[in-house]
């Protein structure tokens, strides 16, 4: 089937008037929220599609985003494959230490969900998912020997190990609001969350068109896909499938600018619109298994954490954060946007440029690095297919979903 556009310059007036309000920093957060997807790795493999397209009277672009943000989905339950491909080198097993060190900082509970999620960082996962209004959510991951779950009901939120036995419990006010299918600490778990936050910035910098139909779980569905005007960046095209009679993203593919696979891919494999059982929602802690309460932990975690530092430096929603590693702000516009970070002058973390006596860091970072020139002096530009990272000797952090080239450009410029 033939793609069919809509009217350039009639959906960026149409866009505009929908989404200026509710969304007045589109010139960044499309970049930054693809920043915040490959930060977190979390990406989803295509869902099984049926053989042929369907035949589904003609939309446009604006009609179809519109379907979209009007989508009331309130119950569901399915299973939704999970895949990422960034071109990271293998580590060797460095990324079980750095998990394990990352439950440490949550008082070492392996059920904590702000890092055992960090699991979908790489490899193949398969999720389940369940929700019923939005008080009532489940998350989980499916291994070949264990099963991981987040289970949000009413004003508790659950984390259960079954690997290690471990439980951690926390209240939605503590944890993290949880919403329709989606998990705690705003880990995006279905295609409707990454498509969420991908149109909150159509904007005159993206072109948005819809390219026929598909077959997705056993579901009719439009295909919308959204590409960058500008180049420079990393982001080759955005396609999200569209339950026809819904509204509900039932795929978000994103394909990087150099071609090859998808970075972040997130179809269902299996949905089912009907209301999930209560009893998907219960959950008592089992015999003998070591139970970690939120609030144990207030209080407890460092205030030297880098992570959250840079976490709280990114801008979120409709504004930049003066916080963090010296505060930070944005140059550039639309998906050239690029986040600069001021670290104080501490340049590479050691071992970055040369050895930190840790075989598995040093080569990890060094399959990473390119070291760079210009007028900013020199630096080493890390890289992965989607999201670059220019860290100069001097300390300065420049990092966006760009290329090589417009990061030192970037610095070259803020000379």
């Amino acid at each position: 089937m033939a793609p069919y556009e809509s009217d350039d310059s009639a959906r960026a007036e149409e866009a505009d008037d929908r989404f200026a309000g509710r969304h007045k920093a589109a010139r960044y957060v499309v970049p930054v929220a693809v920043v915040g997807v490959a930060a977190a790795t979390i990406g989803l493999v295509p869902a099984l599609a049926d053989s042929g397209d369907p035949d589904l009277p003609k939309v446009t672009a604006q009609q179809l985003i519109e379907k979209i943000a009007e989508s009331d989905v309130q119950q569901l339950s399915g299973t939704v494959k999970i895949s990422t491909d960034l071109g990271l080198p293998d580590l060797g097993g460095l990324e079980s230490g750095l998990l394990s060190g990352a439950a440490g900082e949550h008082g070492g509970s392996s059920a904590d969900p702000q890092s055992k999620l960090l699991e979908l960082a790489s490899g193949t996962h398969t999720l389940r998912v369940a929700a019923d209004g939005p008080d009532r959510a489940k998350v989980s991951l499916l291994d070949d020997a264990a099963e991981y779950s987040v289970i949000h009901n009413g004003k508790d939120v659950w984390g259960y190990d079954s690997k290690s036995n471990e439980v951690f419990h926390s209240t939605s006010g503590e944890s993290g609001q949880t919403g329709e299918g989606k998990a705690p600490h705003d880990v995006p778990a279905t295609p409707k969350d990454f498509a969420d936050e991908v149109l909150k910035s159509v904007d005159d910098t993206t072109s948005v068109t819809v390219d026929g139909t598909a077959h997705v779980a056993g579901r009719d569905a439009y295909k919308l896909v959204i590409k960058p005007r500008q180049s420079g960046t990393t982001v080759g095209a955005i396609s999200i499938a569209v339950d026809a009679k819904t509204g509900l993203p039932l795929k978000f593919t994103l394909t990087p600018a150099s071609g090859g696979a998808a970075v972040v891919d997130a179809g269902f494999t299996r949905v089912d619109f009907s209301r999930p059982s209560a009893s998907t929602f219960a959950f008592t802690p089992p015999k003998g298994a070591k139970v970690t309460e939120g609030d144990d932990l207030k209080g407890g975690e460092s205030k030297g954490d880098g992570r959250k530092d840079f976490e709280k430096a990114l801008p979120k929603g409709h504004e930049d954060s003066a916080d963090g590693l010296g505060g930070s702000k944005t140059v550039g516009e639309g998906w050239n946007t690029i986040v600069v970070l001021d670290t104080g002058g501490e340049g590479l973390p050691p071992g970055a440029s040369g050895s930190t006596g840790n075989g598995d860091v040093d080569g990890f970072l060094n399959s990473l690095g390119d070291h760079v020139k210009g007028k900013f002096g020199s630096g080493t530009v890390f890289s992965t297919r989607l999201v670059n990272a220019l860290i100069t000797d001097d300390g300065k952090v420049y990092a966006g979903a760009v290329t090589k080239a417009a990061l030192v450009k970037a610095a070259d410029a803020a000379q």
